[in-house]
Parts: structure tokens; C-alpha cells; sequence
């Protein structure tokens, strides 16, 4: 991907890569949220996969099934996915933090 892309497009499979600091456990939960800016703001994400790598460190992924509309005029009309895989031992505070980098 690179200028001139038109991200968010149908039939586009969009790939995105950002940096953030280590995480001490698996990754387990996202949120996924639209700015709603544009006109045509509205998009489906089928899903989200990250992939997490560091020195010396094995390389580890997760999917996040979305299936959903991240938009005000389709349903479930919200802007927001949440996806919460985190077993329920995982203390509130981190399956809920926001996480240091932006993509």
C-alpha cells in the first residue's frame, strides 16, 4: 500500500502496519473503531489480523473475526467493534486497555 491507495475499498484486502511496545501476554482483545469522517464513512471489516514480532522474540498472531458494519446508516449502526477473546481470569484492566499504538 502506498500514495495514491484507496484504502477501505470493496474488494480490497487493506494491510496496515504500525509499532507499539511489547506486550506481556497474548494479544486477546481489540476495538476497532471508525472516525466516521468522509463521504462514504461506512465499512464492512470481515476481519482483523495483527501479527506481533520483537528481538528476540518468537513472532505470534490472532485473528479477530468482525463480520460487521462500522457505520451510523447499516446495522448494528455503531462505529465500534469489540472483540473480546480474553479468557475470564484476565484482569479487567488489561482486557480493556488502550493500547500505545495507532495504525
Amino acid at each position: 500500500m502506498g500514495p495514491g491507495y484507496n484504502y477501505f475499498e470493496r474488494g480490497n484486502l487493506d494491510i496496515f502496519s504500525g509499532r507499539g511496545r511489547c506486550l506481556d501476554a497474548p494479544l486477546c482483545a481489540m476495538n476497532l473503531t471508525s472516525d466516521g469522517s468522509g463521504e462514504h464513512h461506512g465499512w464492512y471489516c470481515n476481519y482483523v489480523e495483527v501479527t506481533m514480532t520483537g528481538v528476540h522474540k518468537p513472532c505470534s498472531q490472532q485473528q479477530f473475526t468482525v463480520e460487521q458494519w462500522l457505520a451510523l446508516d447499516a446495522p448494528p449502526y455503531d462505529l465500534t467493534a469489540i472483540r473480546n477473546y480474553c479468557p475470564s481470569e484476565v484482569p479487567d484492566d488489561r482486557r480493556h486497555r488502550k493500547s500505545s499504538s495507532s495504525i
